[in-house]
């Protein structure tokens, strides 16, 4: 049962961004400043990375840790509201990882996750 009343669940929700996030934006700044000149999110790269480097053929993807099952195993026994979604929500996100991954490495990438 949520604690949250469904408004207050939806303005929660909607705070998660899924980009320019302060990793992101942390990490665009440093490569910048290092005059490491990036695309961001190109749609004709495989997964979309959050950072492209087609120079290098360098794919640079900053995953929040909860949405993409960072120390897994141990999280996912701590769930405690609506587990069933949420587990098989974020093993979908490990196992498109994977894929997108295995993907741009096949298609000599050289792949970087933070």
């Amino acid at each position: 049962m949520d604690v949250l009343t469904p408004e207050q669940r939806r303005r929660c929700m909607q705070g998660n961004k899924s980009s320019g996030t302060k990793p992101e934006l942390a990490l665009g700044r440093l490569l910048w400043r290092n005059g490491i000149h990036y695309r961001k999110q190109p749609k004709n790269v495989p997964g979309k990375p959050d950072f492209c480097i087609k120079k290098y053929r360098l794919a640079i993807f900053v995953d929040g840790e909860f949405w993409h099952g960072r120390n897994w195993e141990q999280k996912r026994e701590s769930l405690k509201g609506n587990r069933d979604f949420w587990i098989a929500k974020i093993e979908r996100n490990i196992q498109r990882d994977l894929r997108v991954t295995q993907a741009l490495k096949t298609a000599g990438w050289k792949v970087f996750r933070f």
